[in-house]
């Protein structure tokens, strides 16, 4: 397993590097210039930024200048990405994740941003009154899965559990904003539900531990935090044989039996699709509606179902094993 792990950070090193390597190549000869803040290392984001990226270039082959920076999960990078970016007056921001998306709209009020990975565009960006677009140089994409099929989802594989606890990093506004929603849901079908927020990695592992202790399921939103230390959490839950409903597929693959996820890969391209019309046909990020998944996909951890002894039913499909 370590060596797969291995293989699979050189990997990432090396489309990372690629990236870069595309952004340097014919960079004062582009006719766009587009800066890419990612929060971390990460598949989910990892692939969205991969889905952006390739489409954008099919889109506009060399007439377009990609420079990809990772902010190492560190708000400060962010903030220095993103400045960088103001200061060399880019054609558009790709802000991958909540954190990057916030920095760039302190940063500028003109660039053209795009959010990508990115759970409730209002909360993140403090709009009350949410109607779909931003009314500022902001859109993007969500990857908010249905929140109402996450809960039904825990109904359908655990209809005889009682307490259902709701892991998340209180860091993070968005989790935060999944939790409210799908505790109204759970809470509607007879489930008592119990937050149990960390507030860094330095506190996940006593924290998650007591959600074990305490629930007969346990479910962990879309949280950049928890995705990060996801292995760190299936190191608690499993030998607990406690189960976890993820918000999306990076987490399930390493703590969880089961996500209804979305395709992170094709929602960056999406995402390239959205700044191909900022840049060429000249749409106003301001009233564009910010774009969801075209589907969304059951999906179970085989190898943890099987340690915890859970069948899922009809409808779901098995997350690929990484070799």
């Amino acid at each position: 397993m370590k060596l797969r792990k291995l293989a699979a950070g050189l990997l990432a090193g090396v489309l990372l590097t690629g990236f870069a390597a595309c952004g340097g190549n014919g960079s004062s000869t582009a006719k766009y210039q587009v800066g890419i803040c990612q929060l971390t290392q990460h598949p989910a984001l990892d692939a969205a930024t991969q889905g952006f990226t390739d489409r954008l270039k099919e889109l506009l082959g060399d007439d377009v200048n990609i420079d990809l920076q990772n902010a190492s999960n560190d708000n400060n990078n962010c903030v220095t990405i993103i400045n960088s970016f103001v200061s060399k007056n880019v054609d558009l921001i790709l802000a991958n994740a909540t954190t990057p998306l916030q920095a760039a709209a302190s940063a500028t009020d003109t660039i053209p941003i795009l959010g990508t990975s990115v759970t409730d565009y209002g909360t993140t960006l403090g709009i009350t009154d949410w109607t779909g677009s931003t009314g500022r140089n902001i859109s993007g994409t969500t990857d908010l899965a249905p929140l109402d099929g996450q809960a039904a989802m825990i109904q359908e594989l655990f209809p005889d559990a009682t307490n259902i606890g709701l892991l998340y990093c209180s860091g993070e506004p968005n989790s935060k904003y999944q939790i409210d929603v799908i505790k109204g849901y759970l809470e509607g079908m007879g489930y008592t539900c119990t937050e149990y927020s960390f507030s860094d990695s330095n506190d996940l592992s006593s924290v998650c531990t007591t959600a074990c202790n305490e629930s007969d399921v346990i479910y962990i939103p879309t949280d950049n935090t928890a995705a990060t230390n996801a292995e760190l959490i299936g190191n608690i839950v499993v030998p607990a044989g406690v189960p976890v409903v993820a918000g999306e597929e990076g987490i399930c693959k390493g703590c969880g039996v089961a996500t209804l996820s979305i395709d992170y890969y094709e929602l960056g391209k999406i995402t390239a699709d959205m700044a191909y019309e900022v840049l060429v046909n000249g749409a106003d990020p301001s009233t564009m509606e910010v774009q969801s998944a075209p589907q969304f996909t059951k999906e179970y951890n085989a190898n943890i179902c099987q340690q915890l002894g859970i069948t899922p039913p009809e409808g779901y499909t098995a997350i690929p094993e990484e070799e």
